[in-house]
């Protein structure tokens, strides 16, 4: 079993402790997994919810590339090993409640769109080239967050195993956000 693989069935234990949706079960298993192989295929994943909460006080709660820990639960702390915050080109470990480490730089951030672009430089999820944007967007009852990213899977890991993977990272973080904001 990969490092990932564990993390993501301790993660599920741990939401399924919280009474949260827990993440898909078998994500990322390569031996015996149906479908076909992506091995370097570019594919993307996008999520989104809708919150109650303005787009101002949305933006408030996940605009800060050092506090994912406060609002996804997934997620134990965050160093920051170089630069400054959210200024375009600052690295941190994010560390999962489990000990999974991932190395990740601010490529962009945007307070006026209320978006900002990351990249994961080394984890060990069984993924490439991982590029990934969070956007707070305005509509008529408060505001909609937009998780999405474009990745490469590496040889031996099935395409759909790596969507799934990454959707139910998304989908478990924006679900807790919907009940954190509304």
């Amino acid at each position: 079993m990969s490092r990932f693989q564990q993390h993501l069935d301790s993660e599920r234990c741990l939401l399924q402790r919280a009474g949260m949706r827990p993440l898909v079960v078998g994500l990322l298993v390569v031996c015996g997994a149906a479908g076909a192989l992506a091995a370097g295929k570019e594919v993307s994943v996008s999520e989104k919810v809708d919150v109650a909460a303005p787009p101002a006080k949305t933006w408030s709660t996940i605009k800060d590339f050092d506090g994912w820990q406060e609002w996804h639960p997934a997620f134990a702390r965050t160093e920051i090993t170089q630069g400054l915050g959210n200024a375009e080109g600052t690295v941190r470990v994010l560390t999962a409640k489990d000990g999974a480490r991932f190395t990740e730089e601010l490529v962009s951030f945007s307070a006026t769109s209320r978006t900002y672009r990351y990249r994961i430089i080394e984890s060990p999820a069984p993924i490439s080239d991982y590029v990934s944007t969070l956007q707070v967007k305005a509509h008529k009852d408060g505001s909609t967050v937009v998780w999405s990213s474009h990745f490469k899977v590496n040889p031996g890991t099935p395409e759909a195993d790596a969507k799934k993977a990454i959707s139910g990272i998304y989908r478990v973080g924006l679900d807790h956000l919907a009940v954190v904001l509304n």
